[in-house]
């Protein structure tokens, strides 16, 4: 596959901030049967509106490459941490709790999807963002939303910009972490962790340099072959020697689980990538459905995640780290070369994540200073990265880092807003069912908000306190 192939695919990860809810001019249209009947309809009384006749891609996309692109987007570096959820889950416990935060997930993922179907009808127009949606199902809401509509835009973009940008610095603690685990084996001295952030920045700061996509695909491509390599020998690790299942505890502690669901949100979650890969579909009726692309996608994932965590836990146990490639021991060969693979591939992905917040931010520049220039441009890279950076080097301890950025970040966008979108959506036709269903949802994202985010706060805290933390039974965290 050559770059050119993959440019679409990095395209798609891409937020499209600016508003794509215009209707499609006349001269665009596709003529097909289907709209020659729908016009003749329309001319009869009827509004017929199909948003996916309407919908025009130079580039679209497969059934397939979509659960190609689904697939890689949720099978990202939070499945490192997975073997330290399950310690705090217990290994059974585990099992169902990945299950039912698979449900959660892809449940609230395609009820955005449906949504935005139904506001292309509602609105005449062929495709929306993440933000999009949100926008137009408060501006079409009840009449109270419909103020909100704007801010609930913004508070969408923001809280995207946020997920991304904390991503890239949990990105930065995952390399420097693995390399320095491989200088102190070789070198036969230790150096803070600290230091090993710090040398990322210049690399960092050239990466971010790259002009756009297109001069990323190659990156990308390299990143999948590299962390498809490290999993395949850290699966091995795993899989070697392994001890007896009645040597680890079934069942977890309850103050435990806020962290297994706060790290298991962050590795499962893929709001953000959700409406881009159903506006690049070829057939967008295909990513809903019981056998659709995203729910044989989730399912795909929560298999290999469930594995991964189970065996993970079971292998090491107690010893487990924030990042499973921290387990495996540095005197093998096989060992340094899947941490090399895996801390390569995450450099490099690093790059598509940072164009994420890239984008959203640039766009707010130039929407507000008419005279900004490539020059700013490239300032503001530098700075985005310098920053990402430094709070790496503040909080250079993965487990709670990932957990509070899964607390905060994706139990608002990837539950609590989702439901709340579908009530302003569905305000006139809410039903008993609806209500009861969705005041349990918000109730969840609500809880995994305010514990999960407090116990990761805490967490970090403990870690960096000169004074000795309150005894807990809090999960163990590597603070390196």
């Amino acid at each position: 596959m050559g770059s050119q192939a993959v440019e679409p695919e990095l395209q798609t990860f891409l937020l499209d901030e600016k508003s794509n809810m215009k209707e499609v001019p006349q001269n665009k249209r596709k003529p097909s049967k289907k709209l020659e009947k729908g016009e003749v309809a329309h001319l009869n009384g009827i509004d017929y509106f199909d948003p996916f006749l309407e919908r025009n891609l130079e580039h679209p996309t497969t059934n397939g490459e979509t659960l190609t692109h689904l697939l890689k987007a949720s099978l990202g570096t939070g499945i490192l941490a997975m073997p330290q959820a399950f310690q705090c889950s217990g290994l059974i416990t585990g099992i169902f709790a990945t299950v039912f935060v698979s449900f959660v997930c892809t449940f609230c993922s395609y009820s955005l999807v449906k949504c935005a179907h139904t506001l292309y009808r509602r609105t005449k127009v062929s495709s929306m963002g993440y933000a999009d949606v949100a926008e137009v199902a408060f501006a079409n809401g009840p009449e109270w939303s419909r103020k909100f509509s704007s801010f609930t835009r913004q508070s969408v973009l923001w809280l995207l910009f946020v997920t991304y940008f904390g991503t890239c610095s949990v990105y930065t603690v995952i390399i420097a972490s693995n390399f320095e685990q491989l200088f102190q084996h070789h070198m036969g001295f230790a150096l803070n962790l600290r230091y090993f952030i710090a040398m990322l920045l210049i690399p960092l700061i050239l990466l971010s340099y790259v002009p756009n996509l297109k001069y990323l695909a190659p990156v990308s491509m390299v990143a999948n072959l590299l962390m498809s390599v490290g999993l395949g020998i850290t699966f091995y690790y795993t899989l070697y020697d392994l001890p007896s299942i009645s040597e680890r505890p079934a069942v977890g502690t309850f103050a435990t689980f806020p962290t297994f669901f706060c790290l298991t949100v962050f590795a499962m979650e893929a709001i953000g990538v959700v409406m881009p890969l159903e506006n690049n579909m070829k057939t967008p009726r295909s990513f809903l459905g019981v056998f659709g692309v995203l729910n044989v996608g989730m399912g795909g994932v929560t298999i290999v995640y469930i594995l991964l965590g189970f065996l993970g836990y079971l292998k090491y146990g107690e010893a487990t780290e924030s990042s499973i490639t921290l387990n495996l021991p540095t005197e093998d060969i096989a060992a340094q070369v899947a941490k090399v693979c895996i801390s390569l591939a995450v450099f490099c992905t690093y790059g598509l994540q940072f164009f994420v917040c890239l984008e959203i931010a640039w766009t707010k520049i130039q929407d507000n200073f008419e005279k900004a220039t490539i020059y700013h441009n490239y300032v503001l890279r530098t700075v985005m990265v310098t920053l990402s950076v430094l709070i790496a080097v503040a909080v250079p301890t993965i487990g709670p880092f990932i957990g509070l950025i899964g607390a905060f970040c994706f139990s608002l966008l990837g539950i609590i807003v989702p439901v709340i979108i579908e009530f302003a959506t569905y305000w006139d036709k809410v039903t008993v069912w609806m209500t009861i269903r969705n005041a349990v949802l918000i109730a969840v994202g609500f809880l995994a908000l305010v514990f999960g985010t407090s116990n990761s706060v805490f967490q970090i805290i403990s870690a960096y306190s000169t004074v000795p933390p309150v005894p807990t039974n809090m999960t163990h965290s590597a603070a390196q």
